[in-house]
């Protein structure tokens, strides 16, 4: 593997790196507002027949909203004491598009296990009275975890590209 190739694969994994250490950093904020989601889910998974449609459609603003705030939450902490600037993107872009192949088959695989595998295969298996309760629970699950995680890693993909310019991987 060439040293630019292998330069660009440092600059991909720093990433996740960094969203793990945030997302452990701060786990109370981000689970705390992921909750939100997860109990829905698990009300409207479990129990779909007997909620009315009102209260889903609200129950679903309230998701929407919570999850607004959590990337709000996580850009400002992200952001704060960071040095950035629009100007960035394209340039990164340019300079570092193996970087941001690398993190997009990363997230890809991310989807494809905990998304599809998980959700669709999974499920598919069970028992069609078991279905549902697995379904609910999972996401329960996934939404302080999963689905948190890759809203810190999309901050820090974002952080990545707007932080002073970038350095030219060496050839």
């Amino acid at each position: 593997m060439s040293t630019a190739l292998r330069g660009e694969f440092r600059l991909a994994l720093e990433v996740p790196g960094w969203a793990w250490r945030f997302y452990l950093r701060h786990f109370l904020p981000i689970v705390g507002l992921s909750l939100v989601a997860s109990v829905q889910r698990l009300m409207v998974v479990n129990w779909a027949e007997q909620i009315p449609t009102a209260a889903v459609v609200a129950s679903e603003i309230l998701v929407l909203g919570a999850r607004l705030l959590l990337f709000v939450v996580l850009w400002q902490l992200a952001m704060r004491n960071t040095a950035w600037h629009w100007d960035n993107l394209s340039e990164f872009a340019r300079l570092h598009w193996p970087s941001l192949l690398i993190q997009g088959a990363l997230l890809s695989v991310a989807f494809l296990v905990f998304d599809l595998l998980a959700e669709n295969v999974v499920a598919g298996l069970l028992a069609e009275e078991t279905r549902s309760t697995y379904l609910a629970v999972l996401l329960f699950v996934k939404n302080p975890t999963v689905i948190a995680f890759t809203f810190v890693w999309w901050v820090g993909l974002a952080r990545q590209m707007l932080r002073t310019a970038p350095e030219k991987t060496p050839a």
